[in-house]
């Protein structure tokens, strides 16, 4: 495994692939021994976390805590999905970012900072510790992005290039 938890299709050890914007899922779904029921996530039959896109953040985790995000946020961030761990109480906010041109995701990578105080700020109530991870395509290997991945990697979030460890997530491997 590459420093980090990086190295996409490289890492040694299986892991969620993605290749495109895809709803997570929908990932966990084609792994034996997970199943998904709603936004629930089961191994073994165990409930092992919870998933929540977008709005379903603030309907699901917050709205159950009793968590009123406009006492604590001017604006709404919507994650393209996130999932609550339960055994390690660790909240990921997953943002996929797939392009092969330049353009307005390139800056947009140089928000997770922000973004992940804004989130810690949402939970902080529940003890939830946040991640903040990207999912990016290859196109984000190439040099001219060093300096974004180096700057997500000092501001304590993460990047993988098509592919999610499960170990990473605290997640069980699948059954073979």
């Amino acid at each position: 495994m590459i420093k980090g938890g990086k190295g996409g299709s490289k890492t040694a050890h299986s892991g969620l692939e993605f290749e495109k914007r895809v709803d997570l899922r929908k990932v966990f779904e084609k792994l034996n021994g997970y199943e998904v029921k709603d936004n629930d996530l089961y191994f073994n039959g165990d409930l092992v976390a919870h998933f929540y896109k977008k709005h379903g953040l603030y309907s699901g985790l917050l709205e159950n805590n009793n968590i009123n995000w406009e006492k604590i946020l001017s604006k709404k961030l919507l994650p393209d999905e996130t999932i609550h761990i339960l055994k390690s109480n660790k909240l990921f906010i997953i943002e996929m970012k797939f392009q092969n041109v330049e353009g307005s995701v390139d800056e947009k990578l140089q928000t997770c900072d922000f973004k992940k105080k804004q989130y810690s700020k949402l939970v902080e109530k529940m003890d939830i510790e946040i991640e903040y991870v990207y999912i990016l395509s290859d196109w984000f290997k190439n040099n001219k992005y060093k300096d974004t991945r180096d700057y997500i990697e000092s501001v304590g979030c993460h990047f993988f290039f098509r592919k999610l460890s499960l170990n990473f997530l605290g997640l069980p491997e699948p059954i073979s």
